[in-house]
């Protein structure tokens, strides 16, 4: 599976990076799967997690959460909730 991923905000700040691709299945092929996936493969990843704390996601740019499906060559965007007045 190819999978674009990027990384907002101080998600992206404490991850060091912006995104990468994931060209590996991974399950269940859900948010929540890749998110498992993500920490699995990136150590520096679930740092940033246990950082930077609760998390949004998005697929193909739409609301996410971890039941939604990622299918192939989808873009799944994880950030930090957003505040503002």
């Amino acid at each position: 599976m190819k999978v674009k991923v990027r990384f907002f905000a101080s998600l992206k700040e404490q991850f060091g990076r912006d995104g990468l691709e994931v060209n590996t299945a991974f399950s269940p092929a859900t948010v929540a799967g890749l998110r498992a996936h993500l920490c699995a493969q990136y150590p520096e990843f679930a740092k940033a997690i246990s950082q930077v704390g609760r998390l949004r996601a998005a697929v193909n740019q739409d609301m996410a959460d971890d039941e939604t499906p990622v299918g192939e060559h989808a873009e799944v965007a994880f950030f930090p909730p957003v505040t503002g007045g």
